[in-house]
């Protein structure tokens, strides 16, 4: 099923809005990719104005920040502990940006967006 990323046929207050012109295209959205956790699999997609996004599938690798040393660590994942965005994500191990996961530095908080940026950036946490 398609994403409308259009204007609602609803105002704030409740109101119905008649607009002049139908769906365009270019409104539609894309299916949105859950990362979880597996071998690195990266997929590219095109964007509007010919730019590109890289999606990850699947990662096993963070790049952790330590905020006490201000040292980046590449490091594995090894499962989600929590996830505020949705708690069944838990469950099936979906990294987004929020969720905190398990390393082998200990917990972190990812800081970027997997489905857009293509890579896992965290923060550990104390």
């Amino acid at each position: 099923m398609a994403l409308w990323q259009g204007n609602s046929k609803r105002s704030i207050s409740g109101r119905r809005i008649r607009y002049a012109r139908g769906k365009r295209k270019f409104e539609i959205g894309r299916e949105s990719h859950l990362t979880t956790i597996g071998p690195t699999t990266l997929k590219i997609v095109r964007t509007r104005g010919n730019n590109r996004k890289t999606r990850a599938k699947t990662a096993n690798v963070a790049y952790v920040v330590d905020p006490k040393t201000k040292k980046t660590t590449k490091t594995e994942i090894i499962t989600v502990k929590e996830n505020p965005a949705n708690i069944h994500y838990v469950r099936r191990n979906i990294i987004n940006k929020g969720s905190i996961v398990e390393t082998k530095l200990g917990k972190a908080k990812v800081t970027s967006r997997p489905g857009q940026s293509g890579t896992i950036n965290a923060v550990l946490l104390s």
